[in-house]
């Protein structure tokens, strides 16, 4: 049987944190790279884009987390884990994780990641207005700019196509202007 048939059937085709039944996909938990049902769960985009620190926590969302820590199953336990530290500012996140108890090897693998480490602020590459900008995301400029070293114009309204993100610094991303590759400021951008 398939990696996603045992998942199925393991979580009854609901995500095995909310329950939410729709657009479910498999996420093999960080560190291991090997698909496997042990190491593995079927969860919802919802779940998904917060687990991977694409999209802000929604706190209310994660109230799952008190009935999914408890699941027979490890790795649904694991992410249960690692998602309340994330929350542990939160009172009723705090009261959870004293309650859980895992054996030596399951808590190793749970801090295997070193997220429990973080806090719930998660900073996002976002444009003048708060939207969040992903790679490959169209902006348009909304003050003209001088860049250094170059003859490029980048003018007010200047339409840039197919961003990248720049990894280690949220307020930079990368886009073409006149065929040249610039790093331009995220708050003088607006989402296209």
């Amino acid at each position: 049987m398939s990696l996603e048939k045992n998942l199925q059937t393991r979580s009854n085709n609901e995500c095995e944190l909310c329950t939410a039944k729709k657009s479910l996909s498999i996420y093999n938990l960080p560190p291991d790279a090997e698909q496997l049902v042990e190491k593995s769960i079927l969860i919802c985009p919802t779940c998904l884009s917060q687990v991977e620190k694409k999209a802000p926590l929604d706190k209310e969302h994660w109230q799952c987390l008190l009935t999914s820590m408890w699941s027979e199953v490890d790795a649904v336990k694991v992410v249960s884990w690692r998602m309340l530290n994330r929350l542990r500012e939160e009172t009723w996140a705090s009261d959870a994780l004293e309650m859980l108890y895992f054996e030596d090897d399951i808590l190793n693998w749970a801090k295997a990641t070193g997220d429990h480490e973080n806090s719930s602020d998660i900073e996002f590459h976002t444009d003048c207005n708060g939207a969040i900008l992903q790679n490959g995301d169209t902006v348009v400029l909304i003050k003209s700019l001088d860049v250094k070293g170059s003859t490029v114009n980048a003018r007010l309204g200047t339409v840039v196509k197919n961003i990248r993100l720049v990894a280690d610094n949220t307020s930079q991303i990368e886009g073409k202007i006149e065929g040249q590759t610039i790093v331009i400021l995220t708050k003088y951008l607006r989402k296209g």
